[in-house]
């Protein structure tokens, strides 16, 4: 084979190989190209102006406006306390000879709960009574005597006087026995015990011997915004859950702070609840509610629909499958909803989620339609 034939034939294999490579390629490219071209067919076609103006819609959730029930509410925090709460403790020093209570019972005012030893009390006591006997013995000698001024006045008077020196000792005696005797001040439920019989009580020590609670009825302590101080009163109802669940309790005010906390610029109030079932325990979290007005016609929306802006609020409405802004001016807020008492009218289709996604005048895909009425 010559020469210049096995050229040709080099440079055929190396194009055959060449376009193999590269066929792949090709090919993809002509099918974009093609498909390029169905979609924006020559002379703009009405697909091709439709992507170029709105672009893709954007999918939402919508809410169509209705009337509701409107509440004005005073939303607070606070804490359940004891209707009556004391630490038992002793008034004066001495031994524990018996204790008459369990922990956990429930004791009426008056009963006893502990006795502290009082026996060198009592001897004193007695002695100052034998003395007491011999002073009235006295005390009345020296009386028919001065009747028969036998004796001065001033004698009879030193007489007297230690007669009812011995009295006066006696009856401060009497209330120091009294107080080793420790009573229930009101009825209420016992708690733990922190001493036991045979403990030595000192009034210097911080030590207390338990707790006695009433909780019947629950007290609520909680504050309101300065703003609503004329808005509550003695007698105003409220409403509150606990954090032990969702069940709502029901009280009433009776008692408020006379002044504004500097502070906090909030007003302290303290309200009762009935509390038989004894599911209210002092120290627990309350979350309040008190209800100013209501409106039987109003718009409530979800607040993750009301955009804030430099100017005020607005949100997005549907029309002609659309989205617009539309300005409004808010009212009460709650915890999910904001009330709307301008710019939005019954029959109204707000959008409520998808809201980054659309734009003003930008076409909308609805995927949850809900009717509030």
């Amino acid at each position: 084979m010559s020469k210049p034939v096995k050229s040709i034939l080099t440079v055929l294999v190396i194009l055959i190989i060449t376009g193999l490579a590269f066929y792949p390629r090709l090919k993809e490219y002509t099918s974009k190209k093609e498909e390029k071209g169905a979609a924006a067919p020559k002379g703009g076609g009405p697909a091709a102006q439709g992507s170029a103006k709105g672009g893709a819609s954007a999918p939402i959730n919508i809410m169509v406006i209705g009337n509701q029930r409107l509440e004005e509410k005073i939303l607070s925090t606070g804490t359940i306390i004891a209707n009556e709460e004391v630490d038992i403790r002793s008034e004066i020093a001495g031994r524990i000879t018996s204790i008459n209570f369990k922990e956990g019972d429930y004791v009426k005012k008056g009963t006893v709960l502990v006795r502290i030893n009082d026996a060198d009390l009592q001897a004193q006591l007695q002695k100052l009574q034998y003395q007491k006997k011999l002073a009235e013995v006295n005390e009345e000698r020296q009386k028919k005597l001065l009747e028969k001024e036998a004796i001065s006045q001033r004698d009879y008077d030193i007489s007297l006087t230690n007669l009812n020196s011995m009295n006066a000792d006696i009856q401060n005696l009497e209330a120091q026995i009294a107080k080793t005797v420790i009573r229930a001040p009101f009825d209420g439920t016992i708690g733990l015990r922190y001493v036991s019989e045979g403990s030595y009580l000192s009034p210097g020590t911080v030590a207390k011997i338990a707790t006695l609670t009433n909780v019947n009825p629950a007290k609520i302590d909680f504050s309101v915004p300065a703003k609503y101080a004329t808005n509550v009163a003695k007698g105003t109802a409220i409403t509150f859950t606990t954090e032990s669940g969702d069940e709502k309790f029901y009280g009433r005010v009776y008692a408020i702070e006379p002044k504004i906390d500097p502070n906090t610029r909030t007003l302290t109030l303290r309200a009762t609840s009935p509390n038989n079932n004894r599911k209210l325990y002092p120290g627990s979290f309350a979350r309040i509610e008190i209800i100013l007005n209501t409106k039987a016609n109003g718009i409530l929306v979800p607040t993750e629909a009301v955009i804030p802006g430099l100017k005020g609020h607005s949100v997005f409405v549907v029309r002609n499958n659309k989205a617009e802004p539309v300005e409004v001016q808010i009212g009460t807020r709650g915890d999910k909803t904001i009330e709307i008492y301008k710019g939005l009218n019954v029959g109204d289709t707000l959008i409520t989620s998808g809201i980054l996604q659309v734009k003003p005048g930008g076409p909308v895909d609805i995927k949850e339609a809900m009717v509030k009425q």
